[in-house]
């Protein structure tokens, strides 16, 4: 079945592939699973890949509160526990990383690894100062500010057809859900998105973290939080927030080498 029923929130998910290691994807805010097409045939060769679509997201269903990070990664352990996963590598991009974050924290027998792809945490300086504004800006209209947001997290490097494929999809979620989530990532007292919150709650990640950033200032950050030896920091200068996506035959190659090397 393509759908998990939990109760309070019907999951939209696909699942490929099988192997030793269940690989989870994770999309960012005002995405879906459709984020990771390009990766999933080359990840299920060798692993069972499941991709989500998060509450309020793609073809899940979108309650009407409680659409936050935290509440993802628990539909994450729950849909998990449903489908038989006993551990995984939790990947994700920006909202994902914290998603994936949450999940490492809270149910660390579960996450074996982490990848964060350009994740939506650790912000500081005028970044960390502008989302109060912003926040209000998206209380006023909330589509108007998503859009907003979205043109910023991309550059050159990112193909019009992308940024067109991420605009449609902005459109197509719920604005409570955009609005609720946004507000619990940069605006709540325990909000990952400012650094004086993600710092100690992000050193508690036990496993190995493969984290990827276009910035080398956010990349020297995480670094310095990481505990397992066996995690490493890749910076991709002249990328955009969507590298994965823009680069998807060298983030697989990245991905797959570092997972082959778990397991050496």
């Amino acid at each position: 079945m393509a759908f998990t029923d939990l109760g309070d929130v019907r999951l939209f998910h696909t699942d490929d592939g099988a192997g030793d290691t269940t690989l989870l994807l994770v999309h960012g805010l005002g995405s879906d699973s459709h984020e990771w097409v390009h990766h999933i045939p080359a990840l299920a060769d060798r692993h069972r890949v499941i991709a989500v679509d998060m509450r309020g997201h793609g073809y899940s269903s979108a309650p009407e509160t409680g659409n936050t990070p935290r509440a993802m990664a628990d539909d994450l352990a729950r849909l998990c526990a449903r489908l038989g996963v006993g551990s995984c590598v939790a990947v994700g991009h920006s909202m994902g990383g914290q998603i994936v974050s949450h999940l490492a924290v809270e149910h660390p027998s579960l996450v074996e690894a982490v990848v964060a792809v350009d994740p939506g945490y650790g912000f500081a300086g005028p970044v960390a100062d502008a989302f109060p504004s912003m926040i209000e800006r998206m209380r006023e209209d909330t589509l108007a500010m998503s859009l907003a947001n979205d043109r910023w997290t991309s550059n050159p490097a990112t193909p019009p057809w992308l940024r067109e494929w991420h605009r449609r999809r902005i459109l197509a979620t719920p604005p409570h859900v955009l609005l609720q989530a946004f507000e619990a990532m940069f605006g709540g007292q325990d909000a990952l998105g400012v650094r004086h919150n993600s710092d100690a709650y992000l050193s508690r990640r036990a496993c190995p973290v493969l984290a990827f950033w276009f910035d080398p200032a956010q990349a020297a950050w995480e670094a310095g939080l990481l505990k397992d030896p066996r995690s490493k920091v890749v910076v991709w200068e002249g990328s955009s927030h969507r590298l994965h996506e823009e680069r998807p035959g060298e983030f697989l190659l990245v991905v797959t080498n570092w997972l082959r090397s778990l397991s050496s």
